[in-house]
């Protein structure tokens, strides 16, 4: 890559990394709870979180801000620690939504220094995420002969959460711009 491809970020060290990545787990635990309340007093269940994606906001922000080593374990962390407290998200999914958010994480992460606009680095990754998640989808019902998960799951996910892809474009894009201007006062 050339220099006028990088931008000058600050390395961060392991302490920061580490709560930025913890603080992350949180909010990927908490949001998706906010969601599904709301959800149980309108009456759709979980479909919200299904709808709005927030668990994978606060990974891909991580990323993007403390870089690949605190967004890969934000979000291979996140769902993990979810599933541990809250049986969310299920057992059969568990290790797809691990692989998706840990890839989220990683692409966020090394897009960090890049000189490319949030809203690329952000389509970025979920393009890589979700591109990672349906070939390991793919490859437990085809390979392994998984019959946990249906293949269709591949494109319902997509299509179920564009308005939370949108919400994505819309709302890291301004927490970064945010977050990295406030550290410029």
């Amino acid at each position: 890559m050339t220099n006028s491809a990088v931008l000058n970020k600050p390395k961060l060290s392991a302490k920061t990394q580490t709560i930025a990545a913890v603080t992350a787990v949180i909010a990927a635990v908490a949001l998706p709870q906010i969601f599904h309340i709301m959800g149980a007093m309108s009456g759709l269940g979980t479909k919200l979180g299904e709808v709005f994606l927030p668990m994978h906001l606060p990974v891909i922000l991580v990323g993007l801000l403390a870089g690949p080593y605190a967004g890969a374990a934000a979000g291979l962390l996140s769902p993990l620690v979810s599933f541990g407290l809250t049986g969310m998200p299920t057992a059969a999914m568990l290790p797809f939504m691990m692989i998706e958010l840990c890839v989220y994480g990683l692409a966020s992460g090394l897009l960090r220094s890049t000189k490319l606009p949030v809203i690329a680095k952000v389509l970025i990754a979920q393009i890589s995420g979700r591109a990672v998640r349906a070939a390991v989808i793919a490859f437990a019902v085809y390979v392994l002969g998984s019959d946990k998960i249906p293949l269709s799951v591949i494109w319902t996910s997509i299509s179920v959460g564009i308005f939370g892809l949108v919400l994505q474009w819309t709302l890291i894009p301004l927490a970064v711009y945010r977050i990295e201007n406030r550290s410029k006062e």
